[in-house]
This record gives structure tokens, C-alpha cells and sequence, in this order.
């Protein structure tokens, strides 16, 4: 768990983690599979959220009461345009998203939040398999409906 005692310490993995996958990437052209959890890491010391236990269904963090999904997307110079979110599934219990969008070395770059009123009325618009089948909206939409919490250099902290 995410404590103030082992920020620095889990900080330290991560960063190995990040220099892993960067040169797995350089090596293979394929990513490593960290970028969820180094999403969830970077919301939680960024926003000060609570992280849940490892393989919580419907929410991965808190912020008092509310119940938090956290999405994370690697957006290099070579990101492929229309980019989606992974699965939002809205028959789990969950009050908004934060979507931490970070550079090719896993860097936090900004953070997005929607809330879920908003989000239902995406994924459920008609016309889209991928939104109404899959629950996934592209990164784009999701900054469109969401709101700017954080970004890298601005000194905010949500």
C-alpha cells in the first residue's frame, strides 16, 4: 500500500521499472506493461489519492469518499492518433476517472478527471461499438469532457 512512509522507497522501483521499459521498448518496439500502475502511483503522490489493495474491482483510488478509476496512456512522438482508454465499465462502483497522460520515459505530463455523469453519456451516446460494447473513449473525448487537474511544471497539485 501507498503510504507516506514507502512514497520514496516505491518511487525508487518505479523508476527502475521506467528505465526498463524504455530500453525493453527501444529493443523490442513493443511496451513493457507498466503504464497502469505507474498511472496509479503518479495520481496518488500527485493528487494525493489512497490506492486500494492490488486488483480492486471498479476503482483503484480514493480521495475522501469518492471512489477513483485511474487510467494512465504513454503519448510519445510516435502515438498513434485516436488513442482510447481501456475499459470503463460502468456496472462497477466508481465516482470519477483520472486519466494520467505521461511522455515515452513514463513521465507525468498532465492529469485529466471526468466525472461518471459525464462519462455515462459518452459511452452510452449510440453509434460507437467501442464505446457502447466496450466502454473505452479515445483520449481525445476524455479531455474534452474532463478537466485539467494537473500538468507537469505548473506547480498544481489537483
Amino acid at each position: 500500500m501507498l503510504t507516506d512512509d514507502n512514497l520514496a522507497e516505491i518511487g525508487k522501483v518505479l523508476n527502475a521499472a521506467r528505465l526498463a521499459a524504455v530500453k525493453y521498448k527501444k529493443l523490442t518496439g513493443k511496451p513493457l506493461g507498466i503504464t497502469g500502475e505507474i498511472a496509479e502511483f503518479e495520481a496518488a503522490r500527485i493528487l494525493g489519492l489512497k490506492l486500494t489493495e492490488a486488483r480492486h474491482e471498479g476503482f483503484d483510488g480514493w480521495r475522501g469518499s469518492e471512489r477513483i478509476q485511474i487510467k494512465g496512456r504513454v503519448l510519445g512522438p510516435d502515438a498513434k492518433r485516436g488513442q482510447r482508454l481501456g475499459t470503463i465499465r460502468l456496472d462497477k462502483e466508481w465516482d470519477s476517472v483520472v486519466l494520467v497522460l505521461m511522455n515515452e520515459d513514463f513521465r507525468p505530463l498532465q492529469i485529466y478527471e471526468s466525472e461518471r455523469e459525464a462519462i455515462e453519456k459518452v459511452l452510452k451516446a449510440p453509434g460507437s461499438k467501442s464505446r457502447n460494447e466496450r466502454g473505452q473513449m479515445s483520449v481525445s473525448k476524455f479531455k474534452s469532457i474532463g478537466r485539467l487537474v494537473w500538468e507537469a511544471g505548473d506547480g498544481r497539485s489537483g
